[in-house]
Parts: C-alpha cells; sequence; structure tokens
C-alpha cells in the first residue's frame, strides 16, 4: 500500500509502498493533519517516535462497512491502524474529510470548556486555526460571548465568519478582560493574556505554535485568583480514555444536531502531502488542513 514515510528527522515526508499494517484496519478516506505532525516532521516533538514513521493520529474512513472516525496510528496512509476503544460513527451525512476535521481539534477545545462550563466570556487565540474555530464553536454553544484574535484581515475575517463576536490582532488585546482564555499560541501572547482574565478565570494552555511558556509565578496566581489549566489530548487518552470517550459521544450528538460544523480549510491529496505540511508551517490555512485518498 502507499504511505508517507518520514524516515530523518527534519527530512521530507515521500510517499512509498510500505508493507500491510497488522491489527484493526481502517481504509483511509481523510486523514486530519495536526501541528503534532509537524513538530514530529521537524524532529521536535517531546515523544519522538522510533524512524522511518507514518505520521497521522486521526482519520475518517471504512472499517467493516461502516462509516467511521477513528484515532490512529500511521493515518497518511491507504489503510491504518486504529484503537477499537477509539472508533466512532460518522454521521451519514458528514463528508469524510469533516470526519477527519473533528476529533483532535474540537475534544482538544470541548474538555477544558466542558469541564469549566461556568463562564459568560471567551478570548480564542488562533481563531481562524483548527482548534480556535472549534473552539469558537464550542464557546458559543456554551452562550458566551466570544472575543478570537487572528494574525492578518483575511483570518480575522475567517473567525468572525465561524462565530466569533469581536476579532482582534495580537496587538490589540490589552483592554479585553474575559472569564477563560484559549491558547494555542503560548510564548508571549500566554503570558500577555494571563492579566486579560477576570477573578476565578482560567487560561487553558493547548499548544506553543508561538514559542514555549514562560511559567507564571504561583503567587502571581494566587494574587490575581486566577489558574492555569493545561490540555494535552495524547495523554489524556491514555491515561483518562472514558473521559475522553464520553466526550467524543457528546461531539457527535452535538454535531449531529448542527451545534459545531467541523471546518475544513484545505484538502491536499496523498501525493502532495508535502504541500500540506507547508501550508501549515507557513502559518497559511486556516481551519483544519486533511489529506484526502
Amino acid at each position: 500500500m502507499r504511505a508517507a514515510v518520514l524516515r530523518e528527522a527534519g527530512g521530507e515526508l515521500r510517499v512509498e509502498d510500505v508493507p500491510e499494517p497488522e491489527g484493526p484496519v481502517v481504509e483511509v478516506r481523510a486523514a486530519g493533519v495536526n501541528f503534532a505532525d509537524v513538530l514530529i516532521k521537524r524532529g521536535l516533538y517531546p515523544q519522538m517516535p522510533e524512524l522511518p514513521y507514518i505520521p497521522g493520529s486521526e482519520v475518517a474512513g471504512e472499517l467493516d462497512g461502516r462509516r467511521v472516525v477513528a484515532f490512529a496510528r500511521g493515518g497518511f496512509a491507504e489503510r491504518a491502524v486504529v484503537d477499537p476503544d477509539f472508533v466512532f460513527e460518522l454521521p451519514d451525512a458528514a463528508s469524510y474529510a469533516a470526519g477527519a476535521a473533528l476529533l483532535t481539534t474540537y475534544l482538544t477545545a470541548f474538555v477544558p470548556l466542558a469541564q469549566l462550563r461556568d463562564f459568560e466570556s471567551v478570548l480564542v487565540h488562533a481563531g481562524s486555526g483548527g482548534v480556535g474555530s472549534a473552539a469558537i464553536q464550542l464557546a458559543k454553544h456554551y452562550g458566551a460571548t466570544v472575543c478570537a484574535t487572528a494574525s492578518t484581515p483575511e483570518k480575522r475575517e475567517f473567525a468572525r465568519r465561524v462565530g466569533a463576536d469581536v476579532v482582534l490582532g495580537y496587538d490589540e488585546i490589552d483592554e479585553v478582560r474575559v472569564d477563560v482564555v484559549v491558547d494555542p499560541v503560548g510564548g508571549d501572547v500566554f503570558t500577555r493574556s494571563l492579566p486579560l482574565l477576570n477573578p476565578l478565570g482560567t487560561i487553558v494552555a493547548i499548544g506553543f505554535t508561538g514559542g514555549l511558556w514562560q511559567d507564571p509565578s504561583v503567587q502571581w496566581l494566587v494574587g490575581r485568583n486566577v489558574s492555569v489549566m493545561g490540555m494535552y489530548l495524547g495523554r489524556l487518552v491514555k491515561h483518562s480514555p472514558a473521559v475522553v470517550q464520553r466526550r467524543a459521544a457528546e461531539l457527535l450528538e452535538l454535531w449531529a444536531e448542527g451545534a459545531i460544523d467541523p471546518v475544513v480549510g484545505a484538502t491536499f491529496p496523498l501525493a502532495d502531502i508535502g504541500a500540506a505540511f507547508a501550508s501549515i508551517e507557513a502559518r497559511k490555512h486556516v481551519g483544519k488542513v486533511v489529506i484526502e485518498l
């Protein structure tokens, strides 16, 4: 079968003929590209896999005649092994591409927001990205007023179309005051966002596309009556699988009800996987980038 293979850290993904996988196997129709895949390609992921390696951790496709979405190993391939405990039915009207845009980004936003629940205002950084657009939709589902940031006028307009009430550049946030900040950016954006929290507010630290975090002082957090919540989906899947399964089922219900709509920003064939990664690394994409097979 054909698959995209990474043979050296910092190298290129190349589509090659590889042996068939063993185990419960999905016929892959679409696979989502996540920032973790980009970090693995660069050799910067904290838990680097053994190389050579086929990236891709979430897919949509066919399993025993069923249309499914699933967490997978080696998803950038014609067929991929899935964990039977994390296979979910794809809604009848949904495309495979939309299915591949659901699990990672929406769970990453949904788990913390569903845990917090008691909020009226949310600031979502990188509101045009996969996690950001998911967080906007979910925060609106909870009835919150949503402010979103993005780096360009085009991306800010996209965040507005997804549902944000207010959209700002990163240099315009200093006067914002919210109950929750959803932050996939990290770095200086995270540090600048801490003072924006209302008392008893929470900043959800998700990613570090803008650089690693500078640890906030516990004294500062106590003095401001605010908190930091970390969200690392991969570890949650491993250590609290029941939580992830329950939230995934709830997400699929919300999708069926029309409360959320996974945003596919761009699709690429497997043969153009290099272009898919380049679009993410150049920060040109909006929504979720998906590989279609």
